[in-house]
């Protein structure tokens, strides 16, 4: 239902974009957001968005170098990743939340109810 893509290699300093193909069923009415997991780390909370796309949240890590956005028609979800450290180094995940209010975003990554099978991420020094 969810299906991320867009990982890669990139040297510290470049970017790259994430995106995330969601079922209709996983998306009208549905918080989204980006996670992401390091080696040997939990889970961690980086960008969320929420229904009607005006509110967004980030991680004090990512903010003002990452943007996380949606379109509606495509059902996607995306995660622009700017400015690029060796630290962002992990594999990303998506991930669903149904809620009733379109301006939650959700950060607790056990609130949200589907995962995608994540995209890998390497930035090198």
């Amino acid at each position: 239902q969810l299906q991320a893509s867009g990982g890669g290699w990139v040297q510290a300093g470049g970017s790259l974009k994430l995106s995330c193909a969601a079922s209709a069923h996983t998306f009208s009415n549905y918080a989204m957001g980006w996670f992401r997991q390091a080696p040997g780390k939990g889970r961690e909370f980086v960008a969320g968005i929420s229904v009607s796309g005006g509110v967004t949240r980030y991680s004090d890590n990512v903010k003002d170098r990452f943007t996380i956005s949606r379109d509606d028609s495509a059902k996607m979800v995306f995660l622009q990743m700017n400015a690029l450290k060796p630290e962002d180094t992990a594999g990303y995940y998506c991930a669903a939340r149904h809620v009733d209010h379109p301006g939650l975003v959700v950060t607790s990554l056990y609130e949200y109810d589907y995962w995608g099978q994540g995209t890998l991420v390497t930035v090198s020094s």
